[in-house]
């Protein structure tokens, strides 16, 4: 776009000493008109015609994070989150996208009516931008191509229990003939790759020692369920993504697989990356997850793949219950970690201590998960891109209160914590929708995979 235009069109400038661009943090004014980005100018240029002009100071402007692993549990049990209570976290925490997994709603997405239902539910409720994977379970083969027709970016797949009866797992069969299925039109399938037979022989011991539920969830688990994840992803010419990596093990076969040209992405989540199996007390079920929380070293491998590019992407797996449900006994608790609104401070934190930058962030938590699910709006601060934005104080710090926390139930694994990094405010499409804790009303879009055919075969675009 030519400066004449940008000067003619632009009705919004935002200035800061620090925009994180896909070229690297420079100092920059970006154009807005319409709720995309138009142009990124020097900093010091002159602000279109009619343009209002928001300075930043040196406060960082980050491209709004894209989070494609979340569990809203909306309709069904709403009274673990919810889409309301999720988006809010979500705004609140620099997130402008999110993906709703399948499970832990009733119903689950397993259909073309269950996704109807969840669409009609949360569209007077979203904050953020908001999109839906489907589900893969063993009795919906058949449903999965009209699922990716209606829109889903992918599917969800477990290879162990759920922890909820209505999604249950897929054995080895039922994975080739989904997987089968799902390359067949050219889909994406995530998987919670743990292996049954793995857990079955593992040591069960119920109590509050954190050190008998890690070793109930081994390494080996992981490891084989990616194995032959892999194995089946290579024989299918199939697209595949291992979701939450907790183990390190994992990560040569997944950088050989890649190699030998295996489409295979993989992610982490911040509690795998920044607590430890060492830290965890006895009887702290808010830290009970599935895979589990590891040891130190096992995370510093994490770090090294992430590094490295082995592990492409960053995203939260938040996963929230009531607080009745995370009794002190790690065999019964609800496994998940809730942290959608915490993530962006969470990773920088450490980031920042292990020498990485707000680039590397960026790329992490918003660049890559947008690239995952093919969502080409979103993840940049570059023209063409929606305007959706974090400012973020990099150097500021707080405590975290679970009681400020926008999360339907506030129980979480880092109260108490000192986290680098606050968030100032969040822009969606050129328009602030959180400013320090204050949120506007509902102003999020139902997202669908792009480039989906309605039933003319006109395609359709992703808003």
């Amino acid at each position: 776009m030519s400066g004449a235009d940008v000067k003619a069109d632009a009705n919004l400038v935002l200035r800061s000493t620090r925009v994180v661009t896909p070229d690297g943090t420079r100092p920059a004014s970006v154009a807005v008109s319409g709720g995309t980005i138009d142009a990124v100018l020097p900093h010091d240029g002159e602000v279109p015609v009619g343009a209002r002009l928001e300075d930043l100071g040196d406060d960082v402007l980050l491209p709004g994070l894209v989070d494609t692993h979340v569990h809203v549990n909306d309709p069904g049990r709403t009274e673990w989150e919810g889409f309301r209570a999720a988006t809010r976290a979500a705004a609140a925490g620099g997130i402008t996208t999110l993906i709703d997994m399948p499970l832990n709603s009733l119903p689950p997405t397993t259909t073309v009516g269950h996704l109807r239902t969840k669409r009609r539910v949360a569209a007077p409720e979203v904050h953020v931008d908001t999109g839906f994977w489907g589900g893969a379970v063993p009795s919906n083969v058949r449903d999965l191509r009209p699922l990716h027709e209606a829109g889903v970016f992918g599917f969800k797949c477990f290879l162990s229990p759920s922890g909820v009866d209505e999604f249950p797992e897929l054995d080895q069969e039922q994975l080739a003939r989904s997987l089968a299925e799902i390359a067949g039109f050219g889909g994406l399938l995530i998987v919670h790759a743990e292996d049954p037979r793995h857990l079955d022989a593992a040591p069960m011991r119920g109590g509050p020692a954190y050190a008998d539920f890690l070793a109930s969830r081994p390494r080996d688990a992981e490891n084989t369920a990616i194995e032959a994840l892999i194995t089946f992803a290579r024989r299918f010419d199939a697209r595949v993504h291992v979701l939450h990596l907790s183990s390190a093990d994992a990560l040569p076969m997944i950088a050989a697989a890649r190699r030998d040209g295996v489409r295979v992405t993989v992610e982490s989540c911040p509690h795998f990356l920044t607590l430890t199996a060492e830290e965890v007390p006895d009887g702290a079920t808010e830290f009970k997850c599935c895979p589990p929380i590891r040891e130190a070293a096992n995370q510093d491998a994490l770090w090294a793949g992430l590094a490295d590019g082995t592990i492409d992407c960053v995203v939260s797996d938040h996963s929230p219950c009531t607080a009745d449900l995370k009794t002190p006994d790690f065999a019964s608790a609800w496994g998940g970690i809730s942290s959608l609104q915490l993530g962006l401070p969470v990773i920088w934190t450490e980031a920042r201590r292990r020498g990485h930058s707000l680039d590397d962030v960026a790329r992490w938590m918003s660049a890559a998960p947008a690239e995952l699910a093919g969502l080409t709006r979103k993840g940049a601060i570059e023209p063409g891109r929606d305007a959706d934005f974090a400012v973020l104080a990099p150097d500021e710090t707080f405590t975290v209160d679970p009681a400020r926390l926008f999360h339907r139930n506030q129980v979480t694994a880092y109260a108490g914590r000192t986290l680098c990094g606050v968030v100032r405010s969040t822009w969606l499409r050129g328009a602030r929708i959180a400013a320090n804790g204050v949120l506007a009303e509902p102003t999020g879009r139902l997202l669908e995979r792009e480039g989906r055919q309605d039933r003319q075969g006109r395609p359709e675009g992703n808003g």
